[in-house]
């Protein structure tokens, strides 16, 4: 075939054959020419693109690609020669994780920092320092992420690796101050101390770990004080109520409950912060009351009426100024009754307005409801009297 070639190449051409042939050439080129022209370009960047494509390119992208992103295959090769174990010695790997961290953490990617001092960590490397720098550097990015517990344990295992580590024993130390750990404070400062007498930020550390373990010291003890005062405060209060065998709405039929403080708070908004209390002697019970007036669909709250006040007195309180719904003037001391329901047999029954609220909570049939006195006012003899005690006549159903 080569022998074919070779006679082709030394055939005696024509003058004729010779222009025939460059015709034949330059219609092939024109062809080809034109071809280029009609096929798409691919392998090029959009133009609408070139700055998004020239980022991803190792030569030039500005920052290193975040996990997920797409990467450029040339950056994939560089990643291998960096990161392959087969390319690289565990220490090798250790060190380039560390640059990575390093390189975060100056930038105060301070997640992305932890994530690779712990790609150097899992390298296993065997050189001690090294392994003690990267728990040292992964505990101050856990430090910044205020992960104090974190940044602690690892500031130890840096110790644990290099026990003369002064940067770990500091950092450590900072650790157990922001978790209130003041012995632990206290110590690590004290060794720090030991090798530098002039290391001003140990000295620092030590008395406001010491101030605030005072602080903190004197806080629990007025907790302490305050909680048994509560305690007994309660004890006495509860004493009262069984004393005086109030009944509660909260208990079932036939059982007794135990009087919690969730009992004994109340459930309407303007009274929750007034539950019932004894007076600063300890001799009278202080109750919180809502009175409701069925014909205008709203209520008055007391927070604070004491047991010995009569209905009488309640009532004049509430009547001091009119209704603003009360156009009529009915809603007067000698023109209305006062009610209390019993949910439990689903009744109600009318109140002797001489009486006084202890008297009128011992009666047989008298509840506290959701921790307060609950009461009904209408006008006596009147229709909307009548609708009340209707409506109230109907069986109750527990759940």
């Amino acid at each position: 075939m080569q022998a074919a070639a070779v006679n082709e190449m030394q055939k005696n051409w024509t003058e004729e054959e010779r222009l025939e042939l460059a015709a034949q050439l330059d219609a092939e080129l024109d062809a080809f020419i034109d071809g280029l022209e009609k096929k798409r370009y691919e392998e090029g960047w959009p133009e609408d693109r070139w700055q998004e494509e020239m980022d991803k390119h190792p030569f030039f992208m500005k920052k290193a690609p975040q996990p997920g992103d797409e990467v450029h295959p040339m950056f994939e090769g560089l990643q291998k020669l960096k990161y392959d174990p087969e390319e690289n010695t565990r220490e090798e790997l250790a060190l380039n994780y560390k640059e990575d961290g390093n390189f975060y953490m100056k930038h105060k990617k301070f997640r992305m920092a932890v994530y690779s001092f712990s790609e150097g960590i899992k390298t296993k490397v065997e050189n001690q320092d090294v392994l003690a720098v990267l728990y040292n550097n992964r505990s101050a990015a856990h430090y910044f992420i205020k992960n104090y517990r974190s940044a602690l344990n690892d500031a130890q295992r840096a110790l644990f690796n290099k026990p003369d580590y002064t940067k770990a024993r500091w950092r450590a130390a900072q650790c157990a101050y922001e978790l209130d750990k003041y012995d632990v404070c206290t110590q690590l400062c004290e060794e720090l101390l030991e090798v530098d007498i002039d290391h001003k930020e140990a000295k620092a550390l030590l008395h406001k770990n010491k101030m605030k373990k005072l602080e903190t010291e004197r806080n629990q003890r007025k907790e302490a004080a305050e909680s048994k005062r509560r305690l007994t405060r309660f004890h006495k209060l509860t004493e009262a109520l069984q004393q005086r065998s109030v009944k509660f709405d909260d208990q079932k039929l036939n059982k007794k409950l135990n009087i919690s403080e969730e009992l004994l708070l109340p459930k309407f908004l303007p009274l929750e912060d007034f539950p019932v209390h004894l007076d600063d002697d300890g001799s009278t019970l202080i109750w919180p009351a809502a009175f409701s007036y069925p014909e205008f669909l709203l209520s008055d709250f007391q927070q604070q009426l004491p047991e010995t006040a009569t209905m009488t007195d309640c009532l004049n309180t509430l009547f001091a100024e009119p209704l603003p719904c009360d156009r009529t003037g009915s809603y007067r001391l000698s023109n209305v009754h006062v009610y209390y329901e019993n949910r439990k047999v689903g009744c109600v029954h009318k109140i002797d307005l001489t009486k006084s609220l202890r008297e009128i909570i011992d009666e047989k049939g008298f509840f506290v409801s959701g921790g307060a006195l609950l009461f009904y006012i209408v006008p006596k003899d009147t229709r909307i009297e009548q609708e009340f005690i209707h409506q109230q006549r109907r069986p109750l159903v527990y759940s």
